[in-house]
C-alpha cells in the first residue's frame, strides 16, 4: 500500500508526492534552478574549484587569510579570502546527506563572521561568488539565520542579472525572517520574471511560505481505507502518521484522497 510509512522506500515515495504540495524549502522552487538546502552531496561541491583538495590544504588557506586579517584589518581581500576559505574548510565536515557536522557549523560561524567584517569596509562592489556560497549557510540546516540570508541575496540580486529563481528565493527568506515588505516585493517580481506557465504555482508556493514561514503544514491522506497525517518540518523533510485504523479492504480497490489542513 502506498502510504504505508513504515518502510524506508515508501516513507521517501510518499516525501516525493508531497514535496509537490508545498514550497521546496533550503534555497529555492523546483523548476527554477535554485539548490535545495544544504543536500545534494554538499552545498560547495559544484561551486568549488578546489576539488579534489584536501582539508589540509584548506586550513592552510584559512591559516593564511587569518594573518592577512590580523596585519591588515581594513583590507576587504583579507576577510573576503578568510570566508572563502572557511566556507570550502566547512564543505569537509559534512554528512553523507550534506548536511554539516557540529564542526562544520562552528566554521560556518566563524564565515560568517569574516562576511560581516568584509561587509563592514563597504567594499564597491561585493563579491556576488562568494555572497551566493554564504547565502546557502543561512538555511535551516546550517545557521539558520534568514536575515542574514536576505541581506547577502539582496547583494547577488543587485550585482546579477534578475531572474526568478533569485527573487523566489530572496522571498522565501524574507518570508521567513518576518520581513514581509521585502518578501512581497520579492514575490511580485518572482511572479512576473517566471514563465507564465508557472506564474501561478510560484505564487502559491511562496504565498504559503508567507503563510507558513516556519513549517507545519499538515496533509492527510486516505488509501485503502488508511488515513495518515502527512507532517512537514521546517526543513522541508515529510513524516506521516496512521491516524485512523485499516478496515478490511478485502475485494475493494484501492483509492487516495488528499486534503491540507
Amino acid at each position: 500500500m502506498l502510504f504505508d510509512l513504515r518502510g524506508r522506500h515508501r516513507r521517501r515515495l510518499v516525501r516525493v508526492i508531497y514535496i509537490g504540495l508545498a514550497v521546496l524549502i533550503g534555497v529555492g522552487l523546483v523548476g527554477f534552478g535554485i539548490g535545495g538546502g544544504l543536500g545534494g552531496g554538499g552545498i560547495f561541491n559544484a561551486a568549488s574549484s578546489n576539488e579534489g583538495s584536501s582539508s589540509a590544504t584548506f586550513a592552510a588557506q584559512v591559516k593564511k587569510y587569518r594573518k592577512l586579517t590580523q596585519t591588515q584589518p581594513t583590507n576587504p581581500a583579507g576577510w573576503e579570502g578568510l570566508a572563502k576559505a572557511l566556507l570550502h574548510e566547512a564543505s569537509v565536515f559534512q554528512t553523507a546527506t550534506g548536511t554539516p557536522t557540529k564542526k562544520g557549523k562552528e566554521l560556518f560561524h566563524e564565515a560568517s563572521e569574516a562576511w560581516t567584517s568584509y561587509l563592514g569596509l563597504n567594499p564597491p562592489k561585493p563579491n556576488t561568488e562568494l555572497a551566493t556560497l554564504i547565502v546557502r549557510i543561512y538555511g535551516e540546516e546550517g545557521l539558520n539565520e534568514p536575515a542574514k540570508a536576505v541581506e547577502a541575496l539582496q547583494i547577488v540580486i543587485a550585482h546579477r542579472q534578475k531572474s526568478a529563481a533569485l527573487y523566489a528565493q530572496l522571498a522565501e527568506f524574507a518570508f521567513k525572517a518576518k520581513n514581509e515588505r521585502v518578501g512581497d516585493l520579492a514575490l511580485a517580481k518572482a511572479v512576473a520574471l517566471a514563465p507564465a506557465a508557472q506564474r501561478a504555482r510560484v505564487k502559491k508556493e511562496l504565498e504559503e511560505v508567507k503563510k507558513f514561514p516556519n513549517g507545519g503544514q499538515t496533509f492527510t491522506t486516505t488509501t485503502n481505507g488508511k488515513t495518515y497525517a502527512v507532517k512537514k518540518a521546517p526543513n522541508g523533510e515529510f513524516t506521516g502518521t496512521q491516524i485512523t485504523p485499516a478496515p478490511s479492504t478485502s475485494g475493494t480497490s484501492s483509492t487516495t484522497t488528499t486534503t491540507k489542513k
